[in-house]
């Protein structure tokens, strides 16, 4: 697809239950839609608090099969709206079985299919392993009605390689659904995604969520950005503490023009990198 795409990220606070929080990011969608947006990206694990600060079962109770009772939702959404929406879930394969996962629905409200988040931390507050096996659908590019885009969720972000396969797949616009709270990544946030959006050629959209959570101590500080191929964020990032839904016009044109400038598909030398994938 080429000329410009209107695209939005949805960042909101926890409302306190899975019913009242849906309910609030599908107004927040609308609200999107309204504004012109052609797709839409909720934030990660969307529907529910960010339950990794802590390792309790109760929350298993949060998990869905994908396709299932969400993807039925967003397919209603996405039909209404025209917009293609990505919409991170946390999904049951079977009992026993977890993934931080990722659907994409497109703008007639297709179900194109998911990622599973590739790289899970286990660090304080974010206990990520007790809940989620690592993604085995590798790094799919989903084919939608605004062209070619890719996810990676939130600590895959500081894993270059994925990135570039995301890139090599064809990937225009990659969206980053995150969970970040305060400390060494507000720093590290304002670098990787712009980094990653100039070294693979495409955009970005980076997506946090906003707002104390009663699992934790930290604030998640909000401020989602779309960055463009130069590493410059487009227009302004989001508030740093409240809901918002952030639409940008992103120039397609630009990723010809900067991939012609910076030949970094060009220049690889993939035949020199065998050691860089060795356990």
């Amino acid at each position: 697809m080429t000329g410009v795409v209107k695209a939005a990220l949805i960042q909101s606070a926890w409302t306190g239950d899975r019913h009242s929080m849906t309910e609030t990011n599908v107004e927040l969608a609308r609200k999107a839609a309204a504004a012109g947006a052609q797709v839409t990206c909720f934030q990660e694990l969307f529907y529910g608090p960010y339950f990794c600060q802590v390792q309790d079962p109760q929350y298993f109770s949060y998990a869905e099969s994908v396709p299932g009772p969400t993807v039925e939702t967003m397919q209603s959404l996405a039909a209404e709206t025209q917009m293609v929406l990505v919409v991170p879930v946390f999904e049951e394969e079977q009992p026993g079985v977890y993934y931080n996962t990722a659907f994409v629905v497109d703008a007639d409200g297709t179900y194109l299919g998911k990622y599973r988040k590739h790289h899970i931390p286990q660090v304080k507050g974010f206990w990520e392993k007790f809940y989620f096996r690592p993604g085995n659908l590798g790094y799919p590019v989903f084919d939608t009605a605004v062209g070619k885009i890719g996810v990676y969720i939130c600590y895959d972000r500081h894993f270059p390689e994925g990135w570039r396969a995301l890139g090599l797949g064809g990937a225009r616009i990659v969206f980053n659904p995150s969970a970040t709270s305060r400390g060494l990544s507000s720093h590290l946030w304002k670098l990787e995604q712009t980094a990653a959006a100039v070294a693979n050629g495409y955009f970005v959209g980076a997506l946090n969520r906003v707002g104390t959570e009663e699992l934790g101590d930290d604030d998640f500080y909000g401020t989602s950005y779309f960055a463009d191929p130069r590493g410059q964020i487009v227009g302004e990032a989001a508030s740093g503490s409240e809901s918002e839904v952030v639409v940008r016009d992103l120039d397609m044109a630009l990723l010809e023009e900067v991939r012609q400038t910076w030949a970094f598909y060009r220049d690889r030398r993939p035949e020199s990198y065998s050691d860089l994938v060795k356990p």
